[in-house]
C-alpha cells in the first residue's frame, strides 16, 4: 500500500504519525491536491488528501477512516480504546481537533484570494471556530496528562497535530499564553519521534 499526501496537511500528518506509532512501513507519494497534475482525484473523488491506496488498488479516505484502519492491521501501540464509552470520548476529541483544522485551513484558502475577493466575515467566522475550539480543548484537558483516559492514543495525536498546525499557519494566535495546559501537552507530544519526524516543512 501507499499513502498519497501533502507534507503540509494536518490530516496527512495525523496518518503519518499513526503509521510511525504502529510501526507500519508505507511509502509516501507526495502531492499537492490543487496541482493540475495531481493523482488525488483518481483515488478520492473529493480531491482531498490523505488517501491510502491498498495493494488491491482500492482507496481509503479520509484521515479518520485511514487511522482506524491502520489500528486494525497492526497490534502495536493500540490508538483506539476498546470500550465504547472511552472510544466515544476519543472520537469526540478527534472530531473537535479536526474541525479546528478545517476552520483554520478555510482561512488559509480564503487569504490566498486577492484582497478584494476575500470575505472578512467568512474569515472572522472561521477564526471564531478556531478560538472557541481551542478553548474547549483546554477546558476538556484540564490537568490531565493525556486527552482521553490515562494513556496516549488517537485523541492526543489529533490534538497535537491540530496545535502544531496552528503554530505552522497562525503563529499570531498566541494560544499557548492563554492555554498553558495545551502548551505543556504539545511540548510532550512534539518530543515523540513520530511527531518530530513529521513536522511540516517551512515554505
Amino acid at each position: 500500500m501507499k499513502l498519497i499526501a501533502s507534507l503540509t496537511s494536518p490530516f496527512a500528518r495525523k496518518v503519518r504519525i499513526a503509521l510511525l506509532e504502529k510501526k507500519i512501513d508505507c511509502p509516501l507519494e507526495e502531492t499537492q491536491p490543487w496541482a493540475l497534475d495531481t493523482v488525488v482525484p483518481q483515488y478520492n473523488p473529493l480531491g482531498k488528501v490523505p488517501v491510502l491506496v491498498l495493494d488491491d488498488g482500492s482507496a481509503i479516505f479520509d484521515s479518520r477512516v485511514i487511522v482506524e484502519y491502520l489500528d486494525t492491521i497492526s497490534p502495536v501501540s493500540r490508538l483506539f480504546p476498546q470500550d465504547t464509552r472511552t472510544l466515544l470520548g476519543a472520537r469526540r476529541w478527534e472530531a473537535l481537533a479536526d474541525g479546528i483544522c478545517d476552520a483554520a485551513a478555510a482561512v488559509v484558502v480564503e487569504k490566498r484570494r486577492s484582497h478584494v475577493q476575500q470575505s472578512p466575515e467568512w474569515i472572522a467566522r472561521q477564526q471564531g471556530k478556531v478560538e472557541r475550539g481551542v478553548a474547549q480543548l483546554s477546558a476538556d484537558l484540564g490537568d490531565k496528562l493525556w486527552c482521553n483516559g490515562d494513556a496516549y492514543g488517537i485523541a492526543d495525536i489529533a490534538v497535537g497535530v491540530c496545535l502544531g498546525y496552528l503554530d505552522f499557519r497562525f503563529p499570531e494566535l498566541a494560544w499557548k499564553e492563554r492555554h498553558p495546559n495545551l502548551a505543556a501537552l504539545q511540548q510532550k507530544l512534539e518530543a515523540r519521534p513520530s511527531f518530530a519526524e513529521t513536522v511540516p516543512p517551512v515554505i
